[in-house]
Formats: C-alpha cells, sequence, structure tokens
C-alpha cells in the first residue's frame, strides 16, 4: 500500500510538533550515517523521516514512540532500519528484497517501503521492541593500545570486566590482528586484522596476558544462536561490506573462544564483580559506546562503585576504569581511563564512534 497523502498536516498543534520532532531525528540519524560512511541507510533514514504517517501501525508507532527516540536513547531510526534490514537477511519479503539495493546509495522507493511496512507489521513491531546492538569489533582498535601501554607499566595479566558487552565480540580483542601506525599488535595470524586511520604516536608494543574476561549486558546476545546472531547482523549497515566481513570474522572467534556474559545492569554487575581484589591482576573495567545509555543515577552509582573498589586498588592488583564514549565534543568520542591507587586520570585521544579513525595522545 503506497502512502502519498500527508495526513499528519491535519493534526493537532501538539501531535503536529511531535510528529515533526521524530522526523528531525531521522533526519539527524541520517546526518549521522552519511558522516560514518554509509550513504544507502543514510537514504532509508531520510526517506522514512519524510514519508512515515499513521495509516500504518509501525508509522503510527514511530510518530508516536513513548520512548526517548534519538540515538541518545531509544534510536527509533536505527531499531527501523534494522527491521527492514532483517526482512531481506531472512529473505521474508522478497518483493522489498527486489527494491533494496545498498550498492546503489539509494533507499527503495517509497511505495515499496510503505508495502513492506504493512505486510510486515506484526513482526516489525515485535522488532522494535528491542534496542539496537551492533557490538562493534573495530573498537577494539581504542582498547588495543589502551591495554598495551597499561601491560608496560603493571607488567601483569588482565581481568576484563566489560560494561554494554552485548555479544561480547571485543572481549577477543586479545586475538585480532592490528596496525596501529607503524606498530604491528595481537595475533598476526588472525583473520581479522584491523588498520584504522591513525594519527598521533604510535603505541609501544607489549605482550597482552588475559587471565579471565567477562561482560554483561541487559540483553546479551548469544552468536550461537540463529536469531540473536540476526539481530546483530541486522543492524550493521548494508553498504558496508569491510566492516560485515570483520563481524563475521570476530563471531568465528568468539564462537570457539566463548567468554562468559551476564544478563545484568551495569549497577549490580559492577557491585557482584568488584567486591575483591585479585592479587597479581590488573582489573580492567571498560564500556565502548555504552556508558552513555545508562541513566544518570546509574552513571553515579556505577561511578562510586569503581571508585570505591579503586580505593582498595593496590600495585599488586591495580584497577583501571577506560571509557570509549561520547562526550558532548567533537569529532568522535572520547578515550579517557582513570587508575588505581592514585586516582590518575589521563586523556588518551579521540576515535570514530565506528573505530574508523584514531587520534592517538599516547
Amino acid at each position: 500500500m503506497s502512502m502519498g497523502s500527508k495526513p499528519w498536516k491535519q493534526l493537532s498543534k501538539v501531535s503536529r510538533s511531535t510528529h515533526l520532532a521524530i522526523r528531525d531525528i531521522f533526519m539527524g540519524q541520517a546526518e549521522a550515517c552519511d558522516s560514518l560512511g554509509s550513504p544507502f541507510t543514510a537514504a532509508l533514514c531520510r526517506t522514512l523521516g519524510a514519508h512515515l504517517d499513521e495509516t500504518s501501525e509501525v508509522g503510527a508507532l514511530c510518530l508516536n514512540w513513548p520512548g526517548k527516540a534519538d540515538a541518545s536513547g531509544d534510536n527509533l531510526p536505527l531499531r527501523l532500519c534494522g527491521g527492514l534490514q532483517a526482512l531481506v537477511l531472512t529473505r521474508a519479503d522478497d518483493e522489498f528484497a527486489a527494491a533494496y539495493d545498498p550498492k546503489s546509495g539509494e533507499a527503495p522507493a517509497w511505495k515499496h517501503i510503505a508495502d513492506a511496512l504493512e505486510i510486515n507489521a506484526q513482526f516489525l513491531l515485535e522488532w522494535m521492541k528491542s534496542p539496537p546492538q551492533t557490538n562493534e569489533v573495530q573498537r577494539s582498535s581504542v582498547l588495543m593500545p589502551a591495554l598495551m601501554r597499561l601491560a608496560n607499566q603493571y607488567e601483569l595479566p588482565f581481568r576484563l570486566l566489560e560494561i554494554g558487552a552485548s555479544a561480547g565480540l571485543n572481549l577477543q580483542l586479545d586475538r585480532f590482528r592490528y596496525t596501529l601506525g607503524k606498530t604491528s599488535a595481537g595475533d598476526l595470524r588472525s583473520a581479522l586484522h584491523l588498520r584504522p586511520d591513525w594519527s598521533g604516536p604510535s603505541p609501544a608494543l607489549a605482550d597482552i596476558h588475559i587471565a579471565s574476561r567477562a561482560g554483561c549486558d541487559i540483553n546479551p546476545l548469544d552468536v550461537t544462536k540463529d536469531g540473536e546472531l540476526l539481530r546483530l547482523r541486522s543492524y550493521l549497515w548494508p553498504d558496508q561490506s569491510e566492516r560485515i566481513a570483520r563481524f563475521d570474522a570476530a563471531v568465528m572467534l568468539a564462537r570457539a573462544n566463548p567468554a562468559q556474559l551476564d544478563i545484568a545492569d551495569a549497577v549490580t554487575w559492577l557491585d557482584q564483580n568488584l567486591n575483591s581484589n585479585t592479587p597479581g591482576q590488573c582489573t580492567l573495567v571498560y564500556s565502548t559506546i555504552a556508558w552513555q545509555y545508562l541513566a544518570d543515577e546509574d552513571k553515579a552509582r556505577g561511578e562510586e562503585l569503581i571508585c570505591a573498589a579503586g580505593a582498595q586498588a593496590t600495585h599488586q592488583a591495580p584497577l583501571v576504569w577506560l571509557q570509549f564514549e561520547a562526550d558532548g565534543q567533537s569529532p568522535g568520542a572520547g578515550i579517557k581511563m582513570k587508575q588505581w591507587p592514585g586516582a590518575i586520570e589521563t586523556a588518551l585521544g579521540r576515535a570514530d564512534y565506528h573505530g574508523r579513525w584514531v587520534n592517538w595522545l599516547g
């Protein structure tokens, strides 16, 4: 069913204002997709933002979204784009799949999208109940140089604790190969080679030893299960073939080397896992574009728990809090860490949200 009219123009002033705000969120996500190298997803967001209306159940849900719809909240545009991508990956709608051509850089015609929203309404409404999860493995290009710096400093094995770990792909970071400026690091035989555009001093090489690795997420995904793997694949922007190849290689490593993933919120999990020192190990608490999604009170309580654990740290059992998170500055996101004993804070640089480039301060 093609929706050519604009019934939202006749809505009440309050409703129309809400709908316009949602449309602006779709347009803002389109700009972000353009800046992150996905013209196809950008075009899809613009088309959805321009044409969605309440004549379909999916359109009505979007335009009256009950939560915070932007990228700092529920990220409504990527929820819907992911659902549409899932239709293509599962071949659930052959007509829509035939019109869906990521290589073109152009979105399907609105008629095809509108028909897909109507025909697959129940699937999409159910899909959009869950937040986007991408588990960007190239973000390990930020983690690895930080780990090498710490390994050179402490000469201790690491106990990894990842907040918002999704499927735990970045818990495999020592099994990736890296080119970081002039430094080659990690497993040089690995099928997954991360080569971000690097500026700043090359990090000093160090051997990384992982004693244990664990992560938490309110909805951790198991890459050995087809349905959960589909959700991860669906949020990879389909015109980014190198990103998809990196993901596939990381999944193979995760399947061969499963890490501990706990269903838990960050505060509860930190409270359970930071209650004792681990002599002879460096405990590293880290997050990559995840901490920013916590509620303010959870951020405050989480920081309190980490700092309290840091106060008990020793030189034989140090604690480090590493964050790669949006900080209100640009470009990209900030990289910083805090180390105990001493509560020493260090700004390490900035990086692209997907890890495509790293500006390392060293």
